[in-house]
């Protein structure tokens, strides 16, 4: 690791989520964090699209990572050798040779996007079911689903192609960041972000070109493919106070970078619920998927570190399933002419629910559907008059999330597979003792919790270890 300035080492973690940036220092010597960050992104936007788009602000989302980066001790960051970087898997931002603009500033210079599209993310609808299977078969293990890059761009192809035409690269919005840092032309990418867009044959690391190029996608906007774990480049100019020619890691999937960050034996499985929610477990070394994808399967198997696999169970429903029923407890108060803010709404459901040890009432929380089960929606039963208060209803809500996630990766399969604990870790889970009590009521397996387990946390420490 290179040495900018005397005294200890650091390595800026930074991870680009749903609906926050967080980033971090990781010191080198002690693995020790020493400074974090994080800011709400505010960058929803409304869709011309309709309902089923899912669209995000690039700039709203570069302002945070600004105000984060600027907000660490400028003393530290002139003394930071090496720069991760992670994020949502799955959306697409387009940019073109002016999508990003540098400015001095007070802080130091900083970068702002110019040409570049909205995100659209991993939440995105707007390819439904119909239009998947009028696309070609991917030659990969992982089928494709609406909010995956490829498919995406696919929609655009033939619903706005000449969109398309003012733009010369896409990426993930981790993969725009790593670009504007290192001042790349071209974007690179991971295999792990690339495993996220779909048409990605893992086994080969490369893009199925023939397949897309005879179906009129448009392949010039393709990133080149990096292993994960290794050097995209360098930054091209001092950033915020970091300095010029730190070396930046090419950009990598939230999901591993979380695994990371906490499997601390291989006989550890991974339990992660922030907006979505995931279940994984490191396979042997010697594992190679299937040649075609069980689009039935609840189990799918991502790219990992060093060409192996994770097997995971990845639900749609997660956190969100519980900021869903806060929004709607939220207008009902409005209709009554109450206003209340989300963080006391959520805050009493929690302590009514704390009170409530057990209910009859079943909430299958699969409000946002499931890849593997696209037609599956929410359903409440086993209602009656004793069941309806806000403790019962708040805790069949959070039993049926963590049912929800048992029911594609059971207990009993993790334990065939050589699972000896579950290390759970996630916005939601760390803010929500409801949620933990119904994880250890329903998964058997020892279960320990993780406050640190996070993103940033590890692509700081795949950059630190692995580089």
């Amino acid at each position: 690791m290179s040495v900018h300035a005397p005294g200890p080492r650091y390595v800026l973690g930074v991870d680009i989520g749903t609906t926050s940036v967080k980033v971090l220092l990781l010191e080198a010597k002690s693995q020790a964090v020493v400074e974090s960050q994080t800011r709400e992104t505010g960058a929803e936007l409304s869709s011309p699209e309709g309902e089923q788009a899912r669209e995000q602000d690039v700039g709203q989302i570069v302002s945070a990572l600004h105000c984060c980066v600027t907000a660490l001790p400028r003393e530290r960051l002139c003394r930071v050798a090496r720069i991760g970087v992670s994020g949502q898997m799955h959306g697409v931002v387009l940019w073109n040779e002016e999508g990003c603009k540098w400015q001095e500033t007070e802080a130091g210079f900083t970068f702002q996007p110019g040409k570049t599209s909205h995100l659209v993310t991993w939440q995105d609808g707007r390819c439904y079911h119909a239009f998947l299977a009028s696309l070609p078969q991917p030659d990969s293990h992982l089928a494709l689903a609406s909010g995956f890059g490829c498919a995406t761009i696919f929609w655009y192809t033939r619903n706005r192609h000449q969109f398309l035409q003012n733009f010369t690269a896409a990426g993930t919005i981790q993969d725009y960041v790593v670009a504007a840092l290192c001042g790349l032309r071209k974007p690179l990418m991971s295999a792990q972000n690339a495993a996220s867009w779909g048409y990605f044959n893992t086994r080969c690391g490369t893009w199925n070109l023939r397949i897309l190029t005879e179906s009129g996608f448009p392949t010039r906007l393709l990133p080149d493919i990096m292993e994960s774990g290794s050097v995209a480049g360098m930054t091209f100019r001092e950033w915020c106070g970091v300095p010029k020619g730190t070396e930046v890691g090419v950009a990598l999937g939230d999901l591993q970078c979380s695994v990371y960050s906490c499997m601390a034996n291989k006989t550890d499985a991974v339990l992660n619920i922030s907006t979505s929610a995931q279940l994984c477990f490191a396979l042997p070394p010697d594992f190679q998927p299937p040649d075609c994808p069980n689009t039935t399967s609840s189990i799918a198997y991502f790219p990992y570190l060093d060409r192996t696999y994770l097997a995971v169970a990845a639900t749609l429903n997660g956190g969100n399933v519980l900021s869903c029923f806060v929004s709607m407890l939220k207008q009902w108060m409005q209709e009554f002419g109450l206003d209340v803010p989300d963080c006391t709404i959520y805050s009493q459901a929690i302590t009514s629910a704390l009170s409530v040890t057990h209910t009859e009432l079943v909430v299958e929380a699969t409000v946002f559907g499931e890849r593997h089960l696209p037609g599956r929606l929410g359903c409440i039963t086993n209602i009656s008059p004793s069941s309806l208060s806000l403790g019962h209803v708040t805790r069949a809500l959070c039993h049926g999330v963590v049912h929800n996630l048992h029911s594609m990766l059971p207990g009993q399969r993790l334990a065939e597979s050589g699972v000896r604990r579950i290390v759970g870790s996630g916005s939601a889970l760390a803010r929500n003792p409801v949620l933990k009590q119904e994880l250890e009521k329903i998964f058997t397996l020892p279960i320990v919790y993780r406050e640190m387990a996070d993103s940033a946390v590890g692509v700081a420490m795949v950059m630190l270890d692995r580089v």
